[in-house]
């Protein structure tokens, strides 16, 4: 096992690490920009180094001082949590150039998995099923508008390096084609410095399902089930839970067994996501990530697996601590973002946290590295912490995610708290009968008060 483990990344998610390296038995590295200096990772960690002002370029994705970090402290393993240089191969790269290990997958695996023109190859390869679409980029109208005829309209256009709805656009009918071929290539081209695009077939009503995989990168791969994550402003995740209230257990084991059985046959090493749009009874692979997920306490409550313990221990060359048999869901968990951010505007709201005083009782976990009268920076995302609640089947998780609502008390920010207020009183929730869709167009009616 490591004797030390830098995290090469802020907030709560830096904190999840933390402790599960203290768990482990793991001494810790905090990095942090000057913005950062007061969070809480860097106080509870063994050691920090400061590694750069506000500016994430400057200092969480500054590979140099990140480097120069490692050789101060002599971490021999570093762990990069979500988003920053989580999925960046390079990174991983050099990393192991450098003899230190890259908590996460093998760099191969990141590059193919993180161009979803060749993700969606990878898949088709593997068995996993995918949305009808292009076999590859698209850049000319004639092939655009051809390939769009085949599948019928609508489609949509994607960044083939992209997510989070950038260089993402809906086409309708073929006069809009042009237009938004020529508009989605510019955005991916300014948010992610490629302007490669690819064409599925869009489909109406779906439903975001996700499953949560892992691997020991010599073969051996098991699923946990599933999480529905259906709950989305602007292409951004709201809320989740697992199990998806739209599964039944045939399909989520048939899905989680293809899975499963396609990670082993890539050797994936670590933790992972297939990400699948689900409709009429059928899945449709969208993309996969290839790190830790801000949601994976949801799947951590009804397995009882610890995934950032595994993901560190994996990366260490030990095998998986259990068998696909040994995996047993138990219960019905519910995740929500809670951001500092106004709740119907969604304008963020940074600053100090005057009061601070999150839920407890049975079944009931946050995950934060918020503490009252810590302030928040304006420079990152706005994710505050995870509110996620476990009952014994949906409708108890339901009512104890409402009670624990409740009792969540912020002040001194804005947060989103009040949306989900109402979102656990909302009928079509409790029934679960929600899409993508859902969420945005009952904000866009200003349905939900």
């Amino acid at each position: 096992m490591f004797d030390k483990v830098l995290i090469a990344n802020r907030g709560e998610i830096a904190l999840r690490v933390l402790r599960a390296c203290k768990e482990l038995g793991i001494a810790t590295v905090a990095v942090h920009s000057t913005a950062d200096a007061e969070s809480m990772h860097v106080k509870l960690a063994d050691e920090s180094v400061c590694i750069g002002p506000p500016a994430a370029r400057d200092s969480y994705l500054n590979i140099p001082q990140l480097l120069a970090a490692c050789e101060i402290t002599g971490a021999d393993a570093v762990h990069p949590g979500y988003g920053f240089l989580s999925e960046n191969a390079r990174f991983a790269e050099i990393l192991d150039d450098h003899g230190i290990v890259f908590i996460g997958p093998k760099a191969e695996h990141i590059r193919s998995m993180g161009d979803k023109i060749e993700a969606k190859r990878t898949a088709k390869r593997l068995g996993i099923p995918v949305v009808p679409g292009s076999e590859g980029g698209v850049t000319e109208d004639s092939e655009a508008l051809r390939i769009a005829q085949e599948i019928g309209f609508p489609v949509i256009i994607k960044a083939a390096s992209g997510g989070g709805g950038k260089g993402m656009k809906v086409v309708h009918s073929a006069d809009e084609m042009s237009v938004q071929l020529s508009t989605a290539r510019s955005e991916a081209k300014a948010n992610f410095g490629d302007d490669a695009v690819y064409i599925e077939k869009y489909l109406q009503k779906p439903r975001h399902i996700e499953v949560q995989v892992i691997g020991d990168g010599r073969g051996k791969a098991v699923h946990l089930g599933e999480r529905d994550c259906s709950l989305q402003r602007r292409h951004q995740k709201v809320w989740e839970e697992a199990p998806s209230p739209a599964l039944n257990a045939e399909e989520r084991e048939r899905i989680g067994n293809i899975v499963a059985k396609a990670m082993a046959e890539m050797q994936y090493r670590g933790v992972g996501t297939i990400e699948f749009l689900y409709e009429n009874g059928e899945f449709y692979f969208i993309e996969m990530n290839t790190r830790i997920q801000v949601e994976h306490p949801v799947t951590e409550m009804i397995t009882g697996i610890d995934l950032v313990n595994e993901q560190i221990r994996i990366a260490g060359g030990a095998e998986l601590s259990f068998t696909q048999d040994e995996v047993v869901l138990r219960g019905h968990a519910i995740e929500c973002r809670v951001n500092a951010e106004n709740a119907k505007t969604f304008r963020p709201s940074p600053g100090m946290v005057s009061q601070w005083h999150v839920p407890g009782g049975l079944g009931v976990r946050v995950d934060s590295h918020v503490y009252q009268g810590y302030t928040i920076p304006p420079y990152y995302d706005s994710l505050a912490g995870k509110l996620i609640v476990l009952g014994k089947n949906r409708t108890e998780c339901l009512m104890r995610l409402r009670r624990a609502l409740d009792e969540f008390v912020v002040d001194g920010i804005e947060t989103t708290l009040p949306l989900f207020r109402q979102l656990v009183r909302n009928p079509y929730i409790q029934d679960g009968q929600y899409d993508i869709h859902w969420l945005e167009k009952q904000l866009d009616a200003d349905t939900l008060e």
